[in-house]
């Protein structure tokens, strides 16, 4: 049984858009709908935790706020343009099923940090969304 460090979702948040999206702290701040300053001390956190984890071996639990992963996964041909759509874990498509073009994406707006939440209802990862 490994020790825990808790990294909550707005500092996971923070992580993806700073480190992994490579947004400025001003950026990534109004994505996240806080004040830059207030972004400053939510990355801060974010990256003692996993510093934490990471030297001292413990395990890394991320949890807090509400959210639900979306259920579905928008692809784009890029041969004959057909879009579609497929359920998360059922793996990543190898062709496209219309002309069997190996030519494939996830469409622009899958990739796109989508909306604004207040504080502790941010999105985890792409594609989550707010409990209504």
């Amino acid at each position: 049984m490994l020790e825990e460090v808790v990294l909550h979702v707005d500092e996971f948040e923070a992580i993806r858009l700073a480190d992994l999206e490579s947004l400025y702290q001003e950026q990534a701040a109004e994505k996240m709908n806080v004040s830059r300053q207030t972004f400053g001390r939510i990355i801060d956190s974010a990256h003692k935790k996993v510093a934490v984890a990471l030297v001292t071996g413990k395990a890394l639990k991320i949890e807090g706020g509400e959210f639900e992963m979306a259920a579905m996964r928008k692809f784009k041909c890029y041969e004959c343009q057909h879009s579609w759509e497929l359920p998360y874990g059922s793996g990543r498509p190898e062709n496209c099923p219309s002309c069997k073009s190996g030519k494939i994406q996830r469409t622009q707006e899958e990739r796109r940090y989508a909306g604004r939440f207040e504080r502790g209802q941010g999105r985890c990862c792409r594609g989550a969304q707010p409990k209504q």
